[in-house]
Parts: C-alpha cells; sequence; structure tokens
C-alpha cells in the first residue's frame, strides 16, 4: 500500500468529496444539512472558501481521495477573523488508519500559517467518537446548547470545543 498524500483540493476533487460529504447527510446527524449537494455544489463551496484565502485540504492514495478537511471564519464580524470553525470528513473505508489526525494536523498547520490563533470544532451530541477524537488532539469542551439542531425527527444537542493553535 504506498503512502498518503496532503494536498490543497481542487475543483477537479468536487466529485470525489460530494460522494464522501453525501451518507453524513443522508444517515448521520454529523452534518445538520438534509438534501444532498451536488459536485457542483461542492465545487462552489470550496472555491468560495479558498477566494477567502482559508484552507481545503484533501487526503489521497494512489489518486484516490480518501477524505478532506476545511475551515471557514468562525464568524462573520471583523474581530473574530483569527477565528476559524473546522470540519473533517472520511470515507468509510478511511477510517481507523489514523489519516483523520494526520489530515487534522495539516489542516491546523495551514490555520498557523494564515495568521489563524483559534479553532472551534461543533459537534452533534452524543458522538462519543468524535469527541474523544476532539479532545486527543487538545480541543477543550467550551459549552453545549441543548436541542438546538432538528433532524431525523429528533431534537440533536450541538457541543464546542476549542484548539489553542498559539500553544
Amino acid at each position: 500500500m504506498s503512502e498518503c498524500q496532503l494536498r490543497d483540493a481542487t475543483s477537479r476533487d468536487a466529485p470525489s468529496i460530494a460522494a464522501i460529504y453525501n451518507p453524513f447527510i443522508t444517515d448521520t446527524v454529523v452534518t445538520f444539512e438534509e438534501q444532498t449537494v451536488s459536485a457542483d455544489q461542492m465545487e462552489e463551496r470550496l472555491t468560495r472558501l479558498q477566494e477567502q484565502g482559508l484552507p481545503w485540504r484533501v487526503i489521497e492514495r494512489d489518486g484516490r481521495v480518501l477524505g478532506y478537511a476545511y475551515a471557514g471564519l468562525w464568524r462573520a464580524r471583523a474581530a473574530y477573523r483569527f477565528v476559524a470553525e473546522s470540519a473533517i470528513y472520511l470515507s468509510e473505508a478511511a477510517r481507523g488508519q489514523g489519516l483523520g489526525t494526520t489530515l487534522y494536523q495539516d489542516l491546523f498547520e495551514q490555520l498557523r500559517a494564515r495568521g489563524m490563533r483559534m479553532v472551534m470544532g461543533v459537534i452533534a451530541l452524543p458522538h462519543p467518537a468524535s469527541v474523544a477524537f476532539h479532545e486527543r488532539l487538545g480541543f477543550e469542551r467550551q459549552g453545549v446548547f441543548p436541542q438546538v439542531g432538528y433532524k431525523f425527527d429528533r431534537w440533536i444537542d450541538v457541543g464546542y470545543w476549542q484548539l489553542d493553535l498559539t500553544r
């Protein structure tokens, strides 16, 4: 098995990214989106973030995208310009191999290089695996908003975790 490569996402990756993301929409509460997204929609999202100077990274092996991570601004107001909100998604076949850790650490380096100071992780709860993953990487729990999401005919709590990139 060859080694994985990390790189910036391109418009050519949009179909693979959408294919990784859509099962999270249809089968989980990891994302609160309820309608699947097309490759064109994903390409628009990717382009919009990159035009803002924000990172969207992919991890691939043998030319096949196994997962991706990106960061958007946490809030739009200028005072929040040094705080990002991160997201990471891996294909089912790529999970449990340490690729998420590698990909997220790469994303954090990209954010540091852009002068970002904090990263917010937003997690639909309960999701013990995601909580453990974020905390292993240094995120600290900051709070929970009870029953603010509604998907699959049930209310969902949302937790906020924060990573200080200056440490």
